[in-house]
């Protein structure tokens, strides 16, 4: 896997792609930035900061204000790889909020995403 090239996506071009899995599946971009919010520790005005700064996804999460303690509990496969044993650390956090919009376009009640 060439990290460098994940390192290197627009947090900003992707966001939309969330909000569009999200949605088609009856889910809100409210409940996308809730995921993101509790992950990241972002709010909304630093989430759109982000956003507009166009950032790639190594800055966006440098620069999260606190990754969630819980966030280990996330488990499960997400493009091909278990994201709990992801080595490097980026990618796992990235991994992580793949994870979390997968479960929420599928329907997974927002208490069992959030790791309540």
């Amino acid at each position: 896997m060439n990290n460098n090239r994940i390192y290197r996506l627009l947090f900003s071009s992707i966001y939309p792609l969330y909000i569009q899995k999200a949605v088609k599946k009856g889910r809100t971009k409210e409940e996308v930035d809730t995921v993101i919010f509790w992950l990241t520790g972002y709010n909304e005005k630093s989430l759109q900061e982000q956003i507009d700064r166009k950032t790639d996804f190594e800055t966006f999460f440098a620069e999260a204000p606190l990754l969630h303690p819980n966030a280990s509990k996330i488990t499960g496969v997400i493009c091909g790889y278990r994201v709990e044993t992801i080595e490097d650390p980026l990618v796992q956090k990235i991994r992580y909020l793949d994870k979390l919009i997968d479960e929420l376009a599928k329907g997974k009640a927002m208490e069992k995403i959030l790791r309540q």
